[in-house]
């Protein structure tokens, strides 16, 4: 009970002060080893003590019996779910492949479709497409006279015409006006029986948010929920 008020105590009471305070999973791993291990190491399937080595991920080993552990496993996190986290977390991505509909209609009329960049530190002087930021290409449907319909959204490997056009072809109906930027990755539409309105942001007086008010808003959003809710935390592999 001493453990869970101090915890509670000394918790963070807001957002900004948790990101001060848990600036990277690192830091976050840190303060759960102080915590559960405030003295030193004891290891869970042998009991010694001692500085444990660290292997993949920073996990603990024991120098003695060589068993690896980390900082939630026996907790009741644990307990509670009945297995292990990499077991939990492919069941999880059952679940959300199974939650798809895969018979719903792709999307019609006008669609605004672009990329956004995700994650990642830029490298360099690169900037935009080429950065080592996870591409995610999105499609919304536009209304009239105003307001948006359905979206949808992948995470593709790059923003070149090889990864771009596909997505149009899964989630947009055939015969629809798609309307997208100047990038090279999109030409060809046109011969797969789509309307093609290009607006080369770089010769329009409109900035990027207005020529393509959708796109930017719903990635504004899922940029917005990545930073809140898994406080910027999200690579490749999440996405």
């Amino acid at each position: 009970m001493r453990g869970n008020l101090t915890i509670e105590r000394d918790f963070p009471r807001t957002y900004r002060e948790f990101v001060e305070r848990f600036p990277s999973d690192a830091a976050c791993a840190t303060h759960l080893e102080q915590l559960r291990w405030p003295t030193e190491f004891s290891c869970p399937a042998c009991g010694v003590c001692g500085a444990p080595w660290r292997q993949t991920r920073g996990r603990p080993v024991c120098p003695t019996c060589r068993h690896q552990t980390s900082v939630t496993a026996g907790t009741t996190l644990e307990r509670t779910l009945g297995t292990s986290y990499r077991t939990a977390w492919a069941l999880l991505q059952r679940y959300r492949v199974a939650m798809v509909r895969s018979e719903r209609e792709r999307l019609a009329g006008a669609v605004e479709v672009d990329e956004t960049l995700v994650g990642g530190v830029e490298q360099g002087d690169k900037c935009g497409r080429g950065t080592s930021k996870a591409v995610v290409v999105i499609a919304v449907e536009v209304k009239e006279p105003k307001g948006f319909g359905r979206l949808r959204m992948r995470h593709v490997p790059d923003a070149s015409g090889a990864s771009l056009q596909p997505f149009v072809g899964d989630v947009i109906a055939q015969g629809a006006t798609v309307r997208t930027d100047g990038w090279t990755g999109y030409n060809g539409l046109l011969t797969h029986e789509y309307l093609h309105e290009r607006t080369a942001l770089s010769s329009s007086s409109d900035p990027a948010h207005v020529s393509m008010p959708g796109v930017h808003r719903v990635a504004a959003l899922l940029k917005r929920w990545i930073l809140s809710t898994h406080q910027g935390s999200v690579t490749s592999a999440h996405l």
